[in-house]
């Protein structure tokens, strides 16, 4: 017959089931340690983008080595420079629409054209009152 709480008997543990209680308290306070809980936070971000680096490495349509640099180039020309792959041509690897102003098709090989400026024109001179009723808010 098994004795309650209440008995005066003391009931003695089994050393393996002790120990092993021992190493599961152990390991939950090391689990839930506010430490390792913010670092887990402020690696996230580089955990993600190593991820999105694997899968893109697999996925793309370049060796390894072409896309870490096509995926350097998207950075802007200075970086397409600096890494080697500028000028660049529609289809290989550098190219991106975004360095290419003119639409010729080569990415960060020539200097953009500049837009003509013009001059803006004047503001009327209702322009300058506030007027009350409406969204707009000039400065008189």
């Amino acid at each position: 017959m098994r004795r309650g709480p209440e008995s005066s008997e003391e009931i003695i543990p089994n050393p393996r089931s002790a120990r092993r209680h021992w190493r599961a308290e152990a390991l939950r306070r090391r689990a839930l340690s506010p430490v390792r809980i913010l670092l887990m936070i402020l690696l996230l971000p580089v955990t993600t983008f190593g991820i999105a680096l694997g899968v893109y490495l697999r996925t793309s349509p370049y060796e390894p080595a072409e896309a870490v640099l096509h995926i350097v180039a998207l950075a802007g020309c200075d970086a397409a420079r600096a890494v080697g792959v500028a000028p660049a041509y529609r289809g290989g690897p550098g190219y991106h629409l975004r360095n290419d102003p003119d639409g010729d098709g080569v990415a960060c090989g020539s200097a953009p054209r500049a837009a003509p400026r013009m001059a803006a024109p004047a503001p009327a001179p209702e322009a300058r009152q506030r007027m009350v009723g409406s969204a707009k808010f000039v400065r008189p």
